[in-house]
């Protein structure tokens, strides 16, 4: 089984981006963690801050490899409020895609409270710091 993260503008700054809000810990670090948690399962990893990269990389996952991923767990970051596009990329894909957030964007500023691509992902993980991917990780394989 494939899992594909993928990661929105900035967060190849984790670890060292505002830690009080998104940890002191790199992403890097996390992800040997949750790759050894998951041994049995291939956790791909991809991060861009580049819209249309994200994009790209989910209708590869979902459409153009030779075997599409079982599910994708996205963090699109500031996308997340802005992009009708990723919104529509994730309606057309046949996997499940988890939005993922470090913060509780609920406790932060106004324009962080409505999402667009909340509607067309199957659910939505929030709140949790880092530990938010392995939960959307788990939602996952929960449906596999």
């Amino acid at each position: 089984m494939r899992i594909l993260i993928i990661n929105g503008p900035n967060l190849n700054l984790l670890g060292r981006r505002e830690p009080g809000i998104y940890g002191s810990q790199s992403f890097d670090d996390y992800l040997e963690r949750l790759r050894q948690r998951y041994a049995d399962v291939q956790i791909d990893y991809y991060q861009s801050n580049v819209e249309g990269f994200l994009i790209d990389k989910m209708q590869q996952a979902g459409f153009l490899d030779d075997e599409p991923v079982a599910g994708i767990v996205l963090n699109a970051g500031a996308y997340t409020h802005t992009s009708v596009a990723l919104h529509d990329c994730i309606r057309s894909l046949k996997c499940p895609v988890i939005e993922v957030h470090i913060s509780n964007v609920h406790q932060r500023e106004e324009f962080r409270h409505h999402s667009f691509i909340s509607s067309a992902c199957r659910g939505v993980i929030c709140g949790f710091g880092l530990d938010s991917y392995r939960l959307a990780v788990e939602a996952i394989l929960a449906r596999e």
